[in-house]
């Protein structure tokens, strides 16, 4: 990875997956002009880091079909980093002749789930690894790692920390020094993300971690905070809190690229993004799907934004 958030401890890097994570799951396809369209507009609001989208099978996700023709039409700036998912080589083939600046290799921690997602077991996945990693470098693209339902499995249930840490390290002995912590469906709580990064982070002090959360039962920007307070300066966010794991039940959408936004600016966070426009985007994405979507700031707006009293009707009585 070659985003880095430096020495600056108050500056936090929003990644923004609603392209990949958020429209895998959507019934509509959005065409590919559209996207471009947003993801244009994504750039232009300050976003540096986005996972594009996956080169995963068209046939299991046609949503993301086009991923190579979204990556070649966006304009990125100098300092634009574009990921996309290649879960395996026949994904990283796709991906050699595109503007990737990395490819995110993606495994469950849990065995049940890795089959729903990928139709490997865990052992499958890891030993395809190599092979994935040395075609992406031989094109010169980056490679980052992701582990998902890493804060439990919905087949499963817990999912121990032992589990986490061998494919963490399967990761490191790729290469790999960033590595995203997903929570699939929105299982981590304040108290087992606390646990979970602090244990990688005295295992593993070199690698990277940044977290991949869901707000599928309500508290996933209390996951932030504690993130925070444990040294986390990464997180995964979608536009308009779009997202799920179409391969999970119960998986419903990730936080809020607007509402992550407004708590680390809220917060005394800097993270180059203007959240006004951050907005506006997320206005443009959800009239693109006609229905109303689950972000909160962009239906009321930053805490000071003001009204005029005379649109808002007197009491009586």
């Amino acid at each position: 990875m070659t985003i880095s958030t430096g020495t600056d401890t108050r500056h936090v890097e929003v990644v923004e997956v609603g392209t990949r994570d958020g429209l895998q799951i959507e019934r509509h396809i959005v065409p590919a002009a559209v996207k471009i369209d947003i993801l244009n507009d994504m750039i232009a609001s300050g976003l540096r880091s986005i996972e594009v989208t996956s080169f995963v099978s068209p046939k299991a996700v046609p949503q993301l079909s086009d991923a190579a023709e979204v990556l070649g039409g966006i304009k990125k700036r100098h300092d634009t980093y574009l990921m996309a998912l290649v879960p395996n080589l026949r994904a990283a083939e796709r991906a050699a002749d595109t503007p990737l600046d990395a490819g995110v290799l993606l495994i469950s921690a849990s065995d049940t789930h890795n089959r729903k997602n990928v139709n490997r077991t865990i052992v499958e996945s890891m030993a395809a690894f190599p092979e994935v990693a040395a075609r992406l470098r031989q094109a010169g693209i980056g490679i980052a790692g992701s582990i998902a339902t890493v804060f439990g499995c919905p087949f499963e249930g817990e999912v121990s920390i032992e589990a986490v840490k061998a494919i963490v390290r399967a990761y490191v002995d790729l290469g790999i020094d960033h590595v995203s912590l997903g929570d699939t469906t929105g299982m981590a709580t304040p108290t087992n993300i606390r646990s979970v990064v602090r244990s990688l982070n005295t295992s593993f002090p070199t690698v990277d971690f940044s977290l991949h959360l869901h707000n599928t039962r309500g508290i996933g920007l209390a996951n932030v905070l504690v993130g925070l307070d444990e040294g986390v300066r990464r997180f995964d966010s979608s536009v308009a809190g779009l997202g799920g794991c179409p391969f999970a039940a119960g998986a419903t959408g990730n936080i809020c690229t607007e509402d992550l936004i407004y708590l680390l600016h809220e917060s005394g966070y800097e993270t180059g993004i203007d959240l006004y426009q951050a907005i506006a985007v997320a206005k443009k994405m959800e009239k693109e799907l006609d229905r109303q979507l689950s972000g909160q700031v962009m239906k009321a707006g930053p805490r000071l934004t003001r009204h005029d009293a005379d649109e808002v009707r007197t009491a009586a009585g």
